[in-house]
């Protein structure tokens, strides 16, 4: 009797784990993992660089800028220099626009750029993950400050910024994350207005759009030295804005680019970069040591 009792049992045991088993989804549901970005980077030099060794050497060159213009005017700025470049090695270079900060974060990470133009933290971040080679640097140092009115007697301190609008790029533009660099708490910072192009930033506080702007110093001491507005904020001095290239770039077609763009020749085709941030000379080499250890100012930015 015992044993016919133990039979049933297990019998209905059985029948309820098939029936949940039937019952059940065909795959568990997909964990959520939250993101950590100072996991993001492991292991993703050594992917990217893989996706670059396995782009095919045909085709031209992507010669991209971070989009601190509108496109009109960057096909203008880097156009006749992408030209100039093709004469230069014998190949062609097209240049692209990237369309805003994302596409260009994106495209960027994928290995798509061979050549790139942009800030120092850009720079040191391609050198360690993408195997870039910096290859040329606009001459002085980088340094970025903010600014507000002259007449602005209410703000004399970069703290009183918090909750107020401030024009400027949108992050990870070097000089935004200068800026938000000083602030601690993410949720008493100022209020980022995006706004393209350094004069439209220096103009917007002249304007009253903003309360304050960050830009370079260079640019300020173009548009103004003193007579509409005040520094309340320098940021620290760095190298400034460079062209690295990437692996499909040879070691000799690397050396020609150098070579061209610190030559007079180079001065026609550069000349609307060199206008747009307020640079008198021309390039000169750069070195992958410059920039050592600048990426960190991407620590914090999604992705980096």
């Amino acid at each position: 009797m015992l044993r016919k009792v133990k039979f049933i049992i297990g019998f209905i045991i059985m029948a309820s784990g098939s029936a949940l088993a039937a019952n059940a989804p065909d795959a568990a549901p997909e964990r959520k993992v939250n993101y950590t970005p100072a996991d993001s980077s492991k292991g993703q030099g050594s992917a990217i660089e893989g996706l670059n060794k396995n782009k095919t050497e045909e085709g031209p060159l992507v010669f991209s800028a971070a989009p601190q213009q509108d496109q009109q005017t960057a096909i203008e700025t880097y156009g006749p220099i992408a030209e100039y470049l093709s004469k230069v090695i014998g190949k062609q270079v097209v240049y692209k626009h990237p369309g805003n900060w994302l596409s260009y974060q994106m495209e960027m990470k994928k290995g798509s750029y061979d050549l790139v133009f942009d800030g120092p933290h850009f720079n040191d971040w391609r050198a360690t993950k993408l195997q870039h080679s910096i290859l040329v640097k606009f001459p002085s140092e980088h340094v970025f400050v903010v600014i507000v009115k002259k007449d602005n007697s209410k703000i004399a301190d970069l703290k009183q910024l918090n909750g107020r609008p401030v024009c400027a790029m949108s992050p990870p533009n070097l000089g935004t994350l200068t800026l938000l660099s000083q602030f601690d708490n993410p949720v008493r910072q100022p209020v980022i207005i995006n706004t393209d192009g350094w004069e439209n930033i220096y103009r917007g506080v002249i304007a009253d759009k903003c309360v304050a702007a960050v830009l370079p110093l260079k640019n300020l001491e173009k548009y103004d030295r003193g007579t509409f507005t005040k520094i309340i904020f320098k940021g620290k001095a760095m190298p400034n804005q460079a062209l690295s290239a990437g692996q499909r770039v040879s070691r000799e077609d690397q050396a020609k680019i150098v070579s061209a763009l610190i030559a007079p020749e180079a001065s026609e085709p550069t000349a609307k970069l060199r206008e747009i941030y307020a640079i008198d000379g021309r390039f000169v080499p750069a070195a992958k040591r410059e920039y050592a250890g600048l990426s960190v100012w991407l620590k914090d930015t999604w992705g980096y």
